[in-house]
């Protein structure tokens, strides 16, 4: 697995390389998980090659750009591509039918609450671009989650400085309590969701 490390080193030498760009690109493409390149974001931030602001702000631009080229794949190329394809972008067929459940069954506010879910982060932007949601609303609702997770690995990523590599034990803490409150916003949105329709039917 000697390899693996070597690519992600090189990956990480681009990155830095780049600077804002390369964490940008890296999010955009996510060749490596989000949680490193924000972390390693963090790291650059520790050394003063970047600002924190910065860092945050193109992180959550790569991760929105991400989810509209998902977004787009849903809406344009629908179930044959990913079923297709998915597997080169690490996306699978049964992931794809479990997102497109919880958008059909909670709506276009499961765009937001899904982000903090580990692998639904990504593939709820399938179903999203298959049922045609608005996709203002849906930019919308990417960038309110993906910044706070931006923030959260930037933060990690400059608080540790060289121990950088560690940023994904020392975010369980942080995010475990994310995904409960992600979930308590979905228990809040479904229930204002159904009262309206009660409302309507009376």
């Amino acid at each position: 697995m000697e390899w693996i490390k070597d690519i992600l080193h090189e990956v990480l030498l681009w990155v830095e390389s780049l600077g804002y760009f390369g964490i940008l690109i890296g999010l955009l493409i996510e060749v490596i998980p989000s949680e490193i390149v924000l972390g390693f974001g963090g790291y650059l931030v520790w050394k003063g090659d970047i600002s924190f602001w910065g860092a945050v702000i193109f992180g959550t631009i790569g991760a929105v750009g991400q989810n509209w080229i998902l977004y787009a794949i849903g809406r344009y190329g629908g179930r044959p591509i990913v079923e297709k394809y998915g597997k080169y972008i690490k996306i699978k067929a049964k992931h794809v039918d479990t997102a497109e459940s919880w958008f059909n069954k909670y709506g276009a506010g499961i765009v937001f609450t899904a982000r903090f879910v580990p692998v639904m982060r990504q593939v709820i932007s399938i179903p999203a671009g298959m049922a045609r949601m608005n996709f203002w609303l849906f930019s919308l609702l990417t960038a309110l989650a993906s910044l706070p997770w931006s923030i959260l690995f930037v933060y990690l990523g400059k608080t540790l400085g060289d121990r950088w590599e560690d940023v994904g034990e020392e975010a369980a803490p942080y995010v475990q309590p994310a995904i409960l409150i992600a979930l308590a916003l979905l228990i809040v949105y479904v229930l204002i969701k159904f009262v309206r329709s009660r409302g309507k039917s009376v």
